[in-house]
């Protein structure tokens, strides 16, 4: 099954910056498929895959910042090739 998910990692700190430019590295190292946006970053594949990645990048996100906020929105298709026809 074929997943979009949107991310918004936001840390409740200053010097937030660090923490989501490694949590952005990290996605960018996987081979899913990934668009980044100046608000959030968007996730697309399997399923089973994204999952798994996300399971341990929130962690390890998590344990860098002191407090912090992630949004999280799944859309069960793959929305990687949507365009806007208006």
């Amino acid at each position: 099954m074929k997943i979009s998910v949107e991310l918004t990692l936001t840390p409740l700190h200053d010097d937030y910056e660090a923490a989501i430019i490694h949590f952005i590295k990290k996605l960018r190292a996987s081979n899913l498929k990934i668009i980044e946006t100046p608000l959030s970053t968007q996730v697309y594949g399997d399923y089973d895959e994204v999952m798994h990645l996300l399971t341990f990048e929130i962690k390890e996100a998590f344990e860098l910042m002191d407090k912090g906020l992630l949004y999280i929105k799944i859309v069960k298709s793959d929305r990687y090739d949507y365009e806007p026809h208006f």
